[in-house]
């Protein structure tokens, strides 16, 4: 294939590309250049194509092109684990547990038997203590406030390590499923439309409750979801059915510092696939700008595949994964 085919036939893909950049003594000098290719145009009257590195774009004259070949994607870069220990604590913050007391900086949590994540422990850094120490307290404070003892740590961190070390295990029974991915998006791409017939309120009406869990909330399910003015700036999205008004959909959304948590997306078979959680979604993001937010983040057990399917077509991508872990014996129960 010509030079010039092969070039044009990779624009678009991620390529490794030599050209040549000058002479030195008579001999011509060479680099490379990684990332997406794309058409360049012309610059100075010399046709070019792009290859966008890492380091920013690379201008390239197609002459000086000298071999090109396609390479496979980039992997993704992996967060420092202190980003996803801030992430994962403001997760926290925007899901607030009846009772949560720090433990260095792990969180002993506990609200019934209302929510997982609520009932966790969250080992999201150094909880000022030996590993064993610090799971001896996760189990007494379990057994203080009834609930069985459960670790939530991001995957794959030296914190999960350090659990796991200790013989805990993969808490299969859990309901909604043991490992959940967390989402991250920007809001200024969820922020652009204007969705009309969604309403946002500060305060979870009876028919929110009607929409986001079928019925009237147990107190537990009211105070973690409905925080009050100790909590961190909430509202509640509701999607109403045209005529009758009767409610089809619900979302819930928290400002915690410059995040913007989304939570209880749920909308009835019957109105489903007619765009109630892309409105919803948007007018929650719009909210979630207007009170500084400017990224969204999500939580999604990994059994919910359609969920996980919706984030993605919206441009959600996965930051990290957790998981639930308990002692070896709560397993085998």
């Amino acid at each position: 294939m010509a030079a010039v085919e092969r070039l044009n036939a990779l624009l678009g893909s991620r390529v490794a590309l030599r050209h040549r950049i000058g002479e030195r003594d008579g001999r011509p000098l060479f680099t490379d250049a990684v990332g997406e290719l794309t058409d360049g145009g012309e610059r100075d009257g010399v046709a070019t194509v792009v290859v966008a590195t890492r380091r920013g774009p690379v201008h390239v004259d197609r002459e000086a092109v000298v071999a090109v070949r396609a390479v496979p994607p980039a992997p993704p870069r992996r967060p420092s684990w202190s980003v996803v220990g801030r992430l994962e604590s403001l997760c926290a913050d925007a899901w607030p547990a009846q009772v949560d007391r720090p433990l260095g900086a792990w969180r002993l949590r506990a609200a019934g038997e209302g929510t997982g994540r609520a009932n966790a422990a969250l080992a999201a850094g150094d909880p000022g203590m030996p590993i064993p120490a610090a799971l001896d307290a996760v189990r007494a404070f379990a057994a203080e406030h009834g609930i069985p003892p459960r670790v939530q740590a991001p995957t794959g961190s030296p914190w999960s390590t350090a659990v796991a070390g200790q013989g805990w295990v993969l808490d299969a029974g859990h309901d909604a499923g043991a490992e959940v991915a967390v989402l991250v998006a920007d809001l200024d791409r969820w922020a652009v439309a204007d969705p009309a017939g969604v309403e946002l309120e500060g305060h979870a009406s009876d028919d929110w409750w009607e929409a986001a869990l079928g019925g009237p909330p147990a107190p537990v399910q009211r105070q973690v979801l409905e925080p009050g003015p100790d909590g961190p700036t909430t509202a509640f999205g509701l999607v109403r059915a045209p005529g009758p008004g009767e409610p089809v959909g619900a979302i819930r959304a928290a400002v915690v510092a410059d995040h913007l948590h989304l939570a209880c997306l749920a909308v009835v078979p019957a109105a489903r696939r007619a765009g109630a959680a892309t409105a919803l979604t948007a007018a929650a993001a719009r909210w979630g700008r207007g009170h500084g937010a400017r990224w969204a983040v999500l939580q999604v057990a990994l059994p919910n595949p359609d969920a996980l399917a919706f984030y993605d077509a919206l441009g959600a991508t996965e930051h990290h994964r957790y998981h639930y872990l308990v002692p070896p014996e709560r397993n085998q129960a």
